[in-house]
């Protein structure tokens, strides 16, 4: 039996090792909500709570616009969290400002993804490095140019390297230098958003053995963000899968790809390329694209991409092909009322020159071309795809919901403790009585 993380919130604390040098309680970063025309905000990150030890890599995963960047740039306060805390060493450093706040950003450095644009051409590497030395006025300029040498010879660079310009450096190169450039302040916590994903597989290698090394040395904490499974895998202790600006699932990083608890981790997962490209493997396929995180779902954020979202009672034995084309029908709708026409497109409608909803009916027909629908199923897809035509897609979407929605939709799932080390999931199927991801997976894809 699974339980709550606030249930088990003593028994986290006595397993999980390590002093906690970053604490994230839901934090939310949002876009838009104070723009001239109103609207809806943009829900880059929505309630996001965790914790990193001192010395530890914390991977974060997902898709693109999943939220890993925007999460990443909060923590570091180069973007502004909307609510919510980040404690850092028992610090709430979204309250910091001015001289305070120039202080505490000595303790916290970023590495970002692209190096090509990340360092400005037209200062040499040794004035890019000592920048954060100059602007925190440390120590005197010939220890800072000293600091600078050191710190090449430190990342693998030479010390002739220091009046040379970023743009003589191959992108692995690069990357050394802005990673030089970060360890300059000497921090305890350093930000790697996808610091190898624009390099060839050999320089890749060679980065991640030097992160490795550097964090051996110098003690340092980090957050590596990638979307290269097989990379976090390897260099981090724990893995944050991320999802829609929520945390999915949070565990050790062995025992999270071992046996994913998730229904989203187990399609990432199962994603991940086999070096034999002739063995079999079972791929858990999701339909469409994330939604708008302007309007994200009021259940589960996964629910209308999840292969294994719970069925009504009702509909628990009906042919998972007729689920799955409702679902399909489900996904067409929820698109077309989320789109937003310009002026040209309105005036056509106006005019009668244009119908963006005319092929309601045929999109209807295609998908259940074949099938056996009972009553009750016929009546419901018949009504909506009426209703569509009509142009009214949000009551399209509304019918079917009230026929087909399922507990998934209607409410947010708890964060469920699924393994001794702490690891949680978020998710209905950890709950009494339904049938877990895992049993899931193993009766459907296996």
């Amino acid at each position: 039996m699974s339980m709550t993380r606030e249930e088990d919130a003593t028994h986290r604390s006595d397993v999980e090792m390590g002093e906690t040098l970053v604490h994230v309680d839901d934090l939310k970063t949002y876009y838009g909500e104070e723009g001239l025309l109103g609207g809806k905000p943009v829900k880059a990150v929505d309630g996001v709570s965790f914790d990193i030890k001192k010395g530890e890599t914390l991977g974060l995963v997902g898709e693109s616009g999943c939220g890993k960047t925007t999460l990443g740039r909060t923590l570091v306060r180069l973007e502004e969290a909307t609510d919510g805390r980040i404690d850092y060493a028992g610090t709430d450093v979204t309250t910091l400002s001015g001289e305070d706040l120039k202080a505490w950003r000595r303790n916290v450095q970023m590495v970002f993804q692209d190096p090509d644009s990340s360092l400005n051409d037209r200062m040499t590497v040794g004035e890019l490095i000592k920048e954060p030395l100059d602007v925190h006025d440390w120590k005197t300029p010939r220890e800072r140019r000293q600091r600078v040498r050191d710190l090449l010879e430190t990342v693998g660079l030479n010390e002739e390297h220091y009046y040379r310009y970023p743009f003589q450096f191959s992108g692995g190169q690069r990357q050394r230098i802005g990673i030089a450039r970060a360890l300059a302040l000497e921090p305890e916590f350093i930000v790697l958003d996808e610091p190898v994903s624009a390099l060839d597989a050999s320089v890749q290698a060679k980065i991640l053995n030097l992160l490795d090394d550097l964090q051996e040395e110098f003690g340092l904490t980090y957050l590596f963000i990638a979307h290269d499974l097989s990379v976090v895998e390897h260099i981090c202790d724990r893995v944050a899968v991320m999802y829609l600006g929520n945390v999915m699932e949070l565990g050790p990083a062995e025992e999270l790809f071992d046996d994913p608890a998730n229904p989203y981790t187990h399609a990432l997962l199962s994603a991940i390329p086999e070096p034999d490209p002739t063995a079999e493997k079972d791929r858990i396929t999701l339909r469409g694209t994330p939604p708008s995180p302007r309007d994200p779902p009021s259940g589960c954020p996964f629910s209308t991409r999840c292969p294994m979202k719970i069925r009504p009672d009702k509909y628990a034995d009906l042919d998972d092909d007729v689920w799955d084309a409702v679902d399909v029908f489900r996904d067409v709708l929820r698109q077309r009322a989320g789109v937003e026409f310009g002026p040209t497109e309105r005036l056509k409608q106006f005019a009668g020159l244009s119908d963006p909803y005319a092929d309601i009916e045929e999109v209807r027909e295609d998908l259940f071309a074949g099938l056996d629908l009972p009553a009750d199923v016929e009546r419901a897809v018949n009504e909506a795809a009426r209703a569509g035509e009509e142009g009214d897609v949000e009551g399209a979407s509304q019918i079917l919901a009230e026929e087909f929605a399922s507990e998934c939709e209607r409410e947010p799932p708890a964060d469920h403790v699924v393994s001794e080390a702490g690891r949680f999931s978020h998710c209905h199927r950890h709950e009494d009585g339904v049938q877990s991801p895992s049993d899931y997976v193993a009766e459907h894809y296996r």
